[in-house]
């Protein structure tokens, strides 16, 4: 969404903004929301913080949908605004997700503005995609998963490390959470580089 001030308002805060409403009133299934391993974990906190639990799945709303269907959940979606409420339609819409937030704002006297900011506290997160002539799996791309375990234990539990291949295109996507966003994108490069060399 954009709000009233022409700010973005993405997938994650509209999640968020909706999965507190529906804890308020009890109609978010299992206090759980379903997202995927892309969603911010500001989002995780700020559920975490209301006694709500995230589920993450690998990225694609069908695996949303699937996870949401098995464990028994209403509400799921994806950080670029697919949002799914299995109350109202069984796939994503755009329109319903609209008039939740909507409502949301019709009922509360806020605007969207200041419900996006009291929603969630975003994490910096940076993104690199690298594209590789062969597409090698992971575990044989040892330079890679050193550099990441190093990124890793450097963050410990202020961030995380997402280094997955494209489903869609010859990239890998390497994804980085945590507190410093100028170390994020150092790490980034120095994960990128790794990539390359396993990749000859």
């Amino acid at each position: 969404m954009v709000d009233e001030k022409g700010q973005i308002v993405d997938g994650d805060t509209v999640m968020a903004m909706c999965a507190h409403k529906m804890m308020d009133e009890g109609a978010l299934k299992k206090n759980t929301l379903v997202a995927t391993v892309m969603s911010n974990l500001g989002l995780e906190r700020a559920l975490e913080k209301r006694g709500g639990k995230l589920v993450r799945t690998q990225v694609g709303d069908r695996y949303v949908v699937e996870a949401m269907r098995e464990g028994g959940y209403n509400v799921g979606g994806e950080q670029s605004g697919h949002l799914i409420f299995l109350d109202h339609a069984s796939t994503g819409d755009g329109i319903v997700a609209a008039l939740q937030v909507l409502a949301i704002a019709v009922r509360s006297g806020k605007p969207v503005s200041e419900l996006a900011k009291s929603a969630m506290t975003r994490v910096p997160q940076v993104l690199e995609n690298v594209t590789l002539a062969t597409r090698r799996p992971l575990e044989d791309m040892r330079q890679l998963a050193t550099s990441t375990a190093k990124v890793k234990d450097a963050l410990g539990a202020e961030g995380r490390v997402l280094v997955r291949w494209s489903g869609t295109e010859p990239k890998l996507r390497i994804m980085l959470e945590g507190p410093n966003e100028a170390k994020l994108h150092t790490w980034a490069k120095d994960l990128a580089a790794a990539a390359k060399k396993d990749a000859g």
